[in-house]
């Protein structure tokens, strides 16, 4: 059993790393990426190299096509569109859910969550902690929902989407309290107010969307 958790243990620790790399745009959307090179970089042998390629095309961050070989996942347009529009479908699903039959240990994981949210700094020149405090926060909202699967591709989504935001909003949004939307968000949802809570969420993500549009475009 030893040697296969050790080979997990790895595998996940590569695709941690590569994640990281190409969410930050250190690895370029669209470029090429050399295996024997990653390998030395790792210390690794090509198996749970090969491993962390399937997992990460698995989350849309890599692509692999015949003859070519692996490349991070290109950015565009219309899949920023899909992202968004997908978020906004599958999200508003799994909160009514969540809403529907997360208990009281729901409700104070999720304003604990926003409490770390709203106290972690938010800074360009580290990004790092904000970034796993935010994706906390909404995870934690879904988690009351009873569909694994909906909150799977929730997250694969909601990582997707945070791809763009550390490529075209590296900088504060002006003009928007961000702060502010969680604040309404989690508590129309703690309140049980699905209709409300929904809304609140669906104009947090078109928002979002909508300045990485004008920010691809700029």
């Amino acid at each position: 059993m030893a040697p296969r958790v050790r080979k997990e243990t790895l595998s996940s620790r590569i695709v941690s790393d590569l994640r990281a790399v190409i969410v930050r745009g250190d690895l370029a959307p669209g470029e090429k990426i050399n295996l024997d090179r990653l390998r030395e970089i790792q210390g690794v042998s090509i198996s749970p190299l090969r491993e962390a390629m399937s997992r990460l095309i698995a989350d849309g961050l890599v692509a692999f096509e015949d003859q070519r070989g692996y490349s991070v996942t290109p950015v565009s347009i219309e899949n920023l569109a899909e992202i968004t529009r997908l978020r906004v479908t599958l999200e508003s699903s799994a909160l009514r859910d969540a809403i529907a039959n997360g208990d009281l240990d729901w409700e104070s994981r999720v304003m604990g969550a926003l409490y770390r949210l709203r106290t972690t700094p938010r800074t360009p020149q580290d990004p790092a902690p904000w970034e796993a405090a935010h994706a906390a926060f909404h995870m934690e909202l879904l988690r009351g929902s009873a569909l694994p699967l909906l909150l799977q591709f929730c997250t694969q989504l909601r990582g997707l989407q945070d791809r763009y935001r550390a490529l075209y909003l590296a900088d504060l949004p002006v003009g928007r309290d961000v702060q502010a939307e969680h604040d309404a968000i989690a508590s129309a949802a703690c309140a049980r107010s699905a209709d409300l809570a929904v809304s609140r969420l669906v104009a947090h993500i078109e928002a979002t969307g909508a300045l990485l549009r004008t920010r691809m475009l700029a």
